[in-house]
């Protein structure tokens, strides 16, 4: 292999993960990391309330005791 063809399987590597769907490899994106955690972990663990209801991501509030 050439280098220019070394070089472009290493990013095809980085940049796609091959799964199987319906018995066939199909090459799809990874999923973005952030430190090592998905995208929602990083920012439901990281985002304050108010950050996360200016947004429109209710579902990562947590109830208050009211009190």
């Amino acid at each position: 292999m050439t280098s220019a063809e070394k070089r472009a399987r290493r990013e095809r590597k980085e940049k796609y993960i091959t799964v199987f769907v319906n018995g066939k490899q199909k090459r799809v994106p990874r999923p973005q990391l952030i430190d090592g955690l998905p995208v929602d972990e990083f920012v439901a663990s990281n985002a304050d309330p108010i950050w996360l209801h200016q947004n429109g991501m209710w579902e990562y509030l947590t109830p208050d005791d009211g009190e």
